[in-house]
């Protein structure tokens, strides 16, 4: 038995272990901040707000409008003449990739922990570019390692986006990312995960939510090539198949994206119930009609094939690439009048990371109107990031991801390039201009 005196001791010192918890737990909210502009978009009704505040508390947004309460010992940030919206959403990114002569053989000349490096030092400049939310479509060969980039980005660890990840994306043995043209007998690892079946296609599925993946991703086509002037490829999976990783995918409460450029994979893929048809060169009015029935968003990654025909090896290749691109460009301004719902994603990674607002650009050049550019990213985006009541909008309990740009996006939508300032989650991470206690003099 202890003696009598100590029992006092170990109380006082049980006691003053507890006593740093409970003043944290009673230490005081940060201040609000408060961002004032000249301007602030509204997406919804595509008109602009000037001038424009909103109200943050804590990672949220509290209040918007042309004015909104300050409560005492509020920071106020003066953004002057810039617009106030929501951060960008790129719904096609692939962290793990860098621009090469070859993206395949990264995998090859590449560690997985050095990939890891590299994707983090991406998703640090796609939020400085002022995208706040990413569908990382793939690893591209590392597996799951973008699980660990997310959780690291949410605990606050390293800056980047929020991220959903679908870990290595699915393919066929011999199809798309598939190690081909080298010696069979080295074993080149190829840039998928391999399902056959059904039924594998089922355990790969669980195999990659138990690994972290948020969503799913398949490859439905293959190589594509040009056919006197038409795309062909072969698709990968049947629709029966489809609409069973669909299925299980749902199970999971989790969605499947598809890359797929032609028919009549794109057709078997919006039979199957997929969310989204990411690149979508080629969609017949039938699956058009049934994309706008279902709300399947196309997510048409114009700006990597404007990148590939420009930085082509040779002449050979840049002209292979540029039809690819006309092509591309003429079918999106047929699905567009056929109002097929789009999202906006880049397929940012063979191209630098941090320059991909060019899809808004482009997008808007070959037809869409800037308005509905900005609301297929930010509103779309959103919901096909399965984020619908969270991000995309500047709204009363909406995430504080807010960006400010230099222009008006409705008459210029070149101005989303121009960001001068980035919040995620309340925290700011960019920003040139003046921050102040309210009530204090500039």
């Amino acid at each position: 038995m202890l003696p009598m005196p100590a029992r006092p001791l170990f109380s006082i010192l049980f006691f003053a272990a507890l006593l740093p918890l409970s003043l944290l737990a009673q230490a005081p909210a940060p201040p609000a901040i408060i961002l004032h502009a000249a301007h602030l978009l509204n997406v919804e009704k595509a008109s602009l707000i000037s001038p424009g505040e909103i109200l943050i508390n804590g990672n949220h947004i509290a209040a918007v409008g042309t004015t909104v309460p300050h409560p005492p010992g509020a920071r106020v940030i003066d953004l002057g003449p810039l617009t106030l919206m929501p951060g960008l959403i790129d719904a096609h990114v692939h962290l793990f990739l860098h621009p090469a002569p070859d993206e395949n053989l990264q995998t090859v000349d590449e560690s997985v922990p050095e990939r890891t490096i590299t994707a983090t030092l991406q998703a640090r400049a796609d939020l400085l570019a002022g995208f706040t939310a990413e569908r990382d479509m793939g690893t591209e060969g590392a597996g799951s390692a973008d699980t660990a980039v997310r959780d690291a980005i949410n605990s606050g660890e390293i800056p980047g986006p929020r991220l959903r990840i679908t870990g290595n994306a699915i393919s066929i043995t011999g199809g798309h990312e598939d190690a081909l043209g080298f010696n069979p007998a080295l074993h080149i690892p190829g840039n998928a995960t391999y399902a056959d079946s059904t039924d594998q296609l089922i355990h790969v599925i669980r195999t990659q939510i138990k690994q972290g993946a948020d969503m799913i991703k398949i490859y439905q086509t293959g190589h594509d090539r040009m056919v006197n002037g038409m795309l062909v490829a072969p698709y990968q999976y049947t629709e029966a198949q489809l609409a069973a990783a669909v299925a299980e995918a749902h199970r999971l409460r989790t969605e499947v994206g598809v890359h797929c450029t032609t028919e009549p994979a794109a057709l078997y893929a919006a039979q199957a119930g997929v969310a989204s048809i990411d690149h979508a060169l080629y969609l017949s009015a039938e699956t058009e009609a049934l994309m706008k029935q279902k709300q399947i968003f196309a997510v048409p990654t114009l700006t990597i094939f404007e990148y590939f025909a420009a930085h082509a090896p040779n002449a050979a290749a840049a002209a292979r690439e540029q039809a690819f691109f006309d092509f591309h460009t003429a079918q999106f301004r047929k699905q567009v009048a056929a109002g097929v719902p789009m999202a906006v994603g880049s397929d940012v990674g063979p191209f630098p990371h941090g320059t991909q607002a060019r899809e808004f650009v482009l997008m808007n050049k070959y037809g869409m109107p800037a308005a509905d550019v900005l609301r297929a990213d930010l509103i779309n985006g959103a919901r096909l990031l399965m984020w619908p009541d969270q991000i995309g909008q500047l709204k009363p309990g909406f995430y504080a991801d807010i960006i400010a740009i230099d222009g008006d996006p409705l008459a210029d939508i070149s101005a989303v390039t121009r960001v001068k300032f980035v919040m995620k989650n309340g925290v700011i991470y960019k920003s040139q201009d003046k921050i102040q206690p309210e009530g204090a003099q500039p």
